[in-house]
């Protein structure tokens, strides 16, 4: 199984959009770090983020498993159903349809430091 801790920043004077997330494989520890594209709000930039993640992962991976602190983004996940970001929770559908399991699960800010960090460092 793979555990994925990821979240996004965004500075609201830019609309610079950042990722983070710390993957988990095997006991092994990745944490990666990256540009998004212009975004609107937090919101889009936390499905987006959530999209960079899944693409850097293996698609021989059977189970995966999501943390994040965006209630929106794990609602719209088990809802597969966002009114204003569709388009990205049918791309996050898609990414972990080969995937013989995919859970998510909501966390507090507090315990999502690691991807926070990260994504705090790539605003910089």
């Amino acid at each position: 199984m793979i555990k994925i801790f990821v979240d996004a920043a965004r500075n609201i004077q830019t609309g610079q959009s950042t990722a983070g997330a710390v993957i988990i494989t095997n006991n092994k520890q990745r944490q990666l770090k990256s540009d998004l594209p212009h975004t609107q709000n937090n919101q889009e930039a936390e499905f987006l983020a959530l999209i960079w993640a899944l693409k850097t992962l293996d698609n021989t991976t059977d189970m995966i498993q999501l943390y994040s602190d965006s209630q929106i983004l794990i609602d719209a996940i088990h809802k597969k159903y966002a009114k204003h970001y569709q388009i990205y929770v049918d791309e996050i559908s898609t990414l972990v349809s080969c995937h013989k399991l995919f859970l998510s699960q909501w966390l507090p800010e507090k315990e999502n430091l690691g991807a926070h960090n990260l994504a705090l460092q790539a605003l910089k």
